[in-house]
């Protein structure tokens, strides 16, 4: 067994294998073949999800890490990218139900390693969208840029709070693992509902 595989982050990697398969499936965001009305309702799914979830993981942080959460949020990206395609944000009325449930603290961390590890693959689109569209940060592609050249320094420190926030192996690990996969079928259902909705604007 190679060292990661004994980590957390190993766990979490292991445990969500299948779902992070079928959710790149699902969005299909291969640079080669993405398309721009397909990309737009792939940012409308975010933006039906992203508010939720972050509203859900904040009432479940101990206030010691809410700043350090808010820093790093994407979801003022992501609202400018809907203004600017002149899709709805739903910051104002988010579905709860779409958020997964987050008992403890290690479940928060779980959670947020679905949408840190995100961050690190929007590199790659950002860089194709630049290239194929010109979209970039301030005309609709804030999201996916996201924090840019500190995209991997946040990773960084995200690996980092989860090594100290989370034991290795055991109850707490669990709980992360479960969540994380919770969190990747949340995400699934978000997408199927949305990208079968064609009234959002391609």
């Amino acid at each position: 067994m190679n060292e990661e595989a004994q980590t957390v982050l190993g766990a979490l990697r292991a445990a969500t294998a299948a779902q992070h398969g079928a959710i790149e499936r699902l969005l299909r965001l291969e640079p080669a073949t993405l398309e721009r009305g397909h990309y737009v309702r792939v940012l409308a799914g975010f933006g039906a999800f992203v508010p939720c979830w972050e509203a859900r993981v904040r009432e479940r942080l101990p206030a010691r890490l809410l700043g350090w959460f808010d820093e790093r949020s994407r979801w003022p990206h992501l609202r400018r990218d809907l203004g600017t395609l002149g899709l709805a944000a739903s910051a104002d009325a988010p579905d709860a139900a779409c958020a997964p449930a987050l008992p403890d603290l290690p479940a928060v961390f779980g959670s947020m390693y679905v949408l840190e590890g995100s961050a690190l693959g929007g590199q790659l689109i950002a860089r194709a969208l630049r290239e194929r569209w010109a979209l970039g940060p301030d005309n609709g592609a804030a999201y996916f840029n996201g924090w840019g050249a500190r995209t991997g320094a946040l990773w960084a420190d995200f690996r980092r709070r989860l090594a100290q926030e989370v034991e290795a192996g055991g109850a707490a690990q669990r709980s992360a693992c479960a969540a994380a996969v919770a969190t990747f079928e949340a995400l699934n259902r978000t997408f199927e509902r949305v990208l079968a909705d064609g009234r959002v604007a391609a």
